[in-house]
């Protein structure tokens, strides 16, 4: 018994540990940016901090104090996967961020329902998923939602609303590029190698749009550096990664879905708090609320189609039946899927639309609410 609670308390204590770091992330980062509060309005710049930092300590570890080994990674794997998601890794970041500069926290929240919409159609146009009438339906259900909420949005913006869906879109991309191209290499990522590998690429890409929006204006705005901002800043993110593969390796899927659902809810009563001017309406909530529904309906029929999935085909031998289930098992633990979510962070063998389960907050484990490449362990396979 004395095991079992032990056990239970550290489950719920971790999800805590996740539910707060990955709340504090993006509270911290709206803070930083707000021209109302700490007012450094250069999210490229702080996304370049974040992979910078995450970068470094990654190195440390796998270099110096070799707690993890590398992987064989060769030219060809360097370029034709890791650069690609690389790329629109840091195009999701970039523009989520800056959609702080426009709209509210809770907004943006609202808005991040639509990660698993846009999962599914970037999954249908690459091949990886198939369109399905009950999926259709809940998505629809989702879309409908997001706009009731945008409309009775109080402070709508048009552009942060345009960076963020941007930001869903790449997000949802990069997950898709993931399964298409690691998982087929039989590639293995745990999140301090994806963060070795990941990290200095998205800082080099960063680093293009920083030169010719931002660099300029820092040079001539009177900017204030605080180190220690930054730099705890900078240790969250890199802790809300972390804190999502103890999350994964204690609760399934389904619980980090319903963590992800309730973190959603204090993130937005919070940003409220915190944030005078993100005030909500009564339409806000109703739209919110009904694309949730979908959400919850998409969740559920995703988690029956694995069980279903995972029912011994009678032409196999009982051998052969356990250990494909366990590779199954293993492969929806660690998916990359917020909202999304989400890490945050970052695929199921069954489906690409499974990967629904990322923090898209995380800035290196996509996001929700598993990740992502940053967020993901992806499965080997026998060579």
């Amino acid at each position: 018994m004395k095991v079992i609670n032990k056990s239970l308390f550290l489950t719920y204590l971790y999800l805590l540990i996740y539910i707060l770091l990955s709340s504090g992330v993006i509270l911290y980062n709206k803070w930083v940016l707000s021209p109302k509060y700490f007012n450094f309005p250069f999210p490229i710049t702080l996304t370049m901090i974040h992979m910078g930092f995450s970068g470094a300590v990654a190195f440390l570890l796998v270099r110096v104090f070799k707690v993890v080994a590398p992987v064989k990674m060769t030219f060809e794997i360097y370029a034709t996967c890791v650069i690609p998601i690389s790329a629109f890794f840091a195009s999701s970041l970039w523009f989520g961020n800056t959609a702080y500069l426009h709209i509210s926290v809770a907004f943006i929240q609202m808005l991040k329902a639509l990660m698993p919409v846009a999962t599914l159609i970037m999954a249908v146009l690459c091949g990886t998923d198939k369109l399905r009438w009950d999926v259709f339906l809940n998505m629809l259900l989702v879309s409908i939602g997001v706009v009731i909420s945008s409309y009775g949005e109080i402070h709508f913006n048009v552009v942060g609303t345009l960076y963020q869906c941007t930001g869903i879109f790449a997000e949802a991309l990069r997950l898709v590029l993931t399964q298409v191209l690691l998982q087929k290499k039989g590639l293995t990522l745990n999140p301090i190698t994806s963060l070795y590998y990941i990290a200095p690429c998205s800082f080099a890409f960063l680093f293009v749009p920083w030169y010719f929006l931002e660099q300029t204006r820092m040079e001539v705005s009177q900017i204030q550096f605080n180190f220690w901002i930054f730099f705890s800043n900078a240790v969250c993110a890199l802790a809300l990664n972390f804190s999502i593969f103890l999350v994964i390796g204690r609760t399934g899927a389904v619980t980090i879905r319903v963590a992800g659902v309730l973190k959603d809810w204090i993130l937005i009563a919070l940003s409220t708090v915190i944030f005078p001017e993100s005030a909500i309406t009564g339409l806000n909530i109703i739209g919110y609320a009904i694309a949730l529904c979908g959400v919850v309906m998409y969740n559920y029929i995703k988690v029956k189609d694995v069980k279903a999935s995972q029912l011994p085909p009678d032409s196999l031998p009982e051998r052969m039946t356990k250990d494909w289930r366990i590779e199954k098992k293993s492969s929806n633990l660690y998916s990359p899927d917020n909202s999304t979510d989400d890490v945050d962070t970052s695929g199921k063998v069954s489906s690409m639309s499974d990967v629904n389960v990322v923090d898209e907050e995380v800035p290196l484990m996509a996001s929700s609410r598993l990740s992502h490449i940053g967020r993901s362990q992806l499965s080997s396979r026998d060579a």
